[in-house]
């Protein structure tokens, strides 16, 4: 059985991080292993408190997971602090963790900040060179490549940016920005950007109209991650990513008082 390991935060509430890591993976029948890199009190409607584990202790759960499973794709969500992304570089470059996908988490869908200010220098200068691809949504892409984005040219600029600091490629998702909507009544398609070494890909999926959600960018950068494990070509992956996100959009359902998180399970006979 295909396996792949998570290194994220636990959302308590179940629609993000950790949690929503391994319900992508088991709705793509990949075995789902996890090292938790911090413990949110969070809900639907916004994160409560953190408390971050220790870099060893990260450490420890990666080398406990790939000293006994075969690992065939790495997912990083949120770390939180510098001495965790040091701990999570150092932990895939000792023991060779393949096909990482790294989501930049930095803040919360309810705006709270996920990862240290200082740490951002970390995750781009140890991180990203370890990347098979990085997943920016336009905020974070925005954010890391210190480019305003208003444009689909921006996009591009922006992604050239990001690779230039090391991964192999980069996933720019649309779900964000605004210039993909068009000004009538309905709006535009969603458009993905993959920069896979010098090769340019546009995935599009008409908009789908939804309250606020919870969990789209730990869901998408986990069916990368997935799709990879099962030998797909990253292309195909971040195609059927978004496709696979898409669905899990169109059937959530509301189980809290704040944002929705996905249906994970929407492909299931169980729909919610």
């Amino acid at each position: 059985m295909r396996t792949a390991l998570t290194i994220a935060g636990s959302d308590s509430s179940g629609g993000a991080g950790i949690q929503a890591d391994l319900k992508t993976f088991a709705a793509y029948g990949v075995y789902g292993a996890s090292a938790i890199t911090a413990v949110t009190a969070q809900n639907t409607s916004g994160v409560i408190a953190v408390a971050s584990m220790s870099g060893d202790f990260v450490t420890a759960q990666v080398e406990a997971v790939a000293g006994d499973l075969t690992v065939h794709a790495t997912k990083i969500g949120m770390l939180a602090t510098t001495a965790i992304v040091e701990a999570t570089a150092a932990a895939i470059e000792e023991l060779d963790l393949p096909l990482v996908v790294v989501d930049p988490v930095m803040a919360a869908s309810s705006g709270e900040r996920l990862l240290e200010p200082d740490a951002i220098h970390a995750l781009c200068h140890l991180l990203f060179p370890l990347a098979r691809v990085v997943t920016p949504n336009v905020p974070e892409a925005e954010a890391l490549s210190g480019r305003r984005i208003e444009s689909a040219a921006d996009v591009r600029e922006a992604a050239k940016r990001i690779q230039d600091m090391g991964p192999r490629a980069v996933i720019v998702t649309g779900g964000h920005a605004p210039f993909h909507r068009s000004t009538s009544s309905a709006p535009g398609p969603i458009v993905d950007l993959l920069l896979d070494e010098d090769e340019w890909f546009e995935f599009a999926h008409e908009w789908v109209d939804t309250a606020p959600l919870h969990g789209t960018g730990c869901t998408h950068a986990s069916a990368v991650a997935a799709a990879l494990a099962l030998g797909r070509g990253l292309p195909d992956a971040a195609r059927e990513a978004q496709q696979y996100v898409a669905g899990a959009i169109r059937h959530a359902r509301p189980v809290g008082r704040g944002r929705m998180p996905l249906n994970h399970f929407w492909r299931t006979p169980y729909t919610g």
